[in-house]
């Protein structure tokens, strides 16, 4: 016999009650009270058409197989009052950017995307992959303003941008559901990134992304 992840996390939610279902609650990192499969609800959920957009059946073997650093992916984390941040993740290091946004319109994304990627060392970005949302709709002024090539996830596919994914169920024991985006600074948003990036992670065997980063780029240089 066989059974899904999918039916174990629901037979945890569904038959947890009272008060271990509490105390359960108080370890999960996202917090939610019930568990939704990763393909619920995607029929109801309309996305516009990107104009040229690059599949990330495109991408070259080594933005897959994390062999080179340099290779990012993107998304927004949506807060209180429309409010949000850019997250970007490098794929090989799991190195953290949190991006400030004025609005989720395409050219307010793009342009603080911009500013970001031009304080990096030149060729630490050469490509990014991002969900289909409309806020990078713009993606040709940003590849053209950064050098930076961008791919599209299929529609409905965010374990295409697993890095990101899981980065952002991080970020969240720093910014909860409901929490207004727009309060946070530049400032502040660099220094809950540089948290992340100097925590030791099971998945780098227990180095930190920034470590790990700065070992890539040397072993590149």
């Amino acid at each position: 016999m066989q059974v899904s992840h999918e039916t174990i996390y629901r037979s945890l939610f569904v038959q947890s009650r009272g008060v271990l279902k509490q105390e359960l609650l108080r370890h999960l990192r996202r917090r939610k009270t019930m568990r939704r499969s990763t393909h619920a609800g995607a029929a109801t959920q309309p996305r516009g058409q990107i104009v040229d957009a690059i599949s990330i059946r495109d991408r070259p073997a080594t933005v897959e197989d994390r062999a080179v650093p340099g290779h990012w992916e993107g998304d927004l984390l949506v807060g209180k009052a429309h409010s949000y941040i850019a997250t970007l993740v490098e794929r090989r290091s799991r190195f953290v950017m949190l991006v400030r946004l004025p609005g989720k319109d395409t050219q307010s994304v793009v342009q603080a995307l911009t500013r970001r990627v031009r304080t990096l060392p030149a060729g630490l970005m050469a490509s990014l992959t991002w969900d289909r949302g409309m806020e990078l709709a713009a993606h040709k002024t940003f590849a053209v303003a950064t050098d930076v090539r961008v791919y599209f996830c299929d529609p409905q596919s965010p374990w295409q941008r697993g890095s990101n994914e899981n980065t952002n169920g991080l970020l969240r024991q720093y910014f909860p559901v409901g929490t207004d985006l727009s309060t946070y600074t530049q400032t502040q948003l660099n220094a809950i990134a540089r948290r992340l990036n100097t925590r030791p992670r099971k998945t780098l065997g227990y180095e930190t992304p920034a470590d790990r980063l700065a070992t890539c780029v040397a072993s590149t240089a």
